[in-house]
């Protein structure tokens, strides 16, 4: 897919949709066959913190990908058009201990502009990012009874901020 850079001042982007709708695939490891793993999220948020843009996302410590953000300092978020839902359904819901997810989807893993991590041919949007801060999800902070239900084996998230340092997308993307 054609996509061009896109300075982060200019990103126009429906945080919601893409991120709980159409949901984004978070790739951490390096571009090469074995040295990555993507999974599907639909939780996460983009916005600025300590003066540099952000995406935070989270990630269990029982999902594979866990291992590669953990080893790794960099990690993208990739946008798709809506015709690959049944992928990224597939990387949300298998394993890449148990299969190559990106070969079984057919996905194209390309260089990213400035950080090890892979984007992907077929995205509309990438977001290259530095990992700057974690913490681990704490369930004696929750302030709303709702949020333990999502955790019915106690497998609490790790939260990851990373500086957005390079955003490439379709025109789409490019505000006005």
């Amino acid at each position: 897919m054609r996509r061009l850079p896109i300075p982060f001042e200019s990103l126009t982007l429906p945080v919601i949709r893409n991120i709980r709708d159409q949901w984004m695939l978070l790739t951490a490891g390096e571009n090469s066959p074995g040295e990555f793993n993507t999974m599907t999220v639909s939780w996460g948020g983009l916005g600025v913190i300590w003066n540099k843009p952000l995406a935070m996302v989270v990630v269990r410590p029982s999902r594979f990908t866990y291992s590669f953000m953990e080893k790794h300092d960099t990690f993208t978020l990739c946008a798709f058009p809506g015709e690959y839902k049944d992928q990224l359904t597939l990387c949300g819901t298998r394993s890449g201990r148990a299969i190559d997810k990106v070969k079984a989807c057919g996905l194209t893993p390309v260089p990213s502009s400035i950080i090890a991590a892979p984007g992907f041919d077929e995205a509309e949007l990438i977001l290259e990012c530095r990992k700057m801060y974690y913490d681990d999800i704490k369930p004696d902070h929750f302030l709303a009874a709702h949020i333990e239900k999502n955790y019915g084996g106690h497998d609490y998230h790790r939260m990851y901020f990373g500086e957005i340092l390079a955003v490439h997308g379709t025109s789409a993307y490019l505000g006005k």
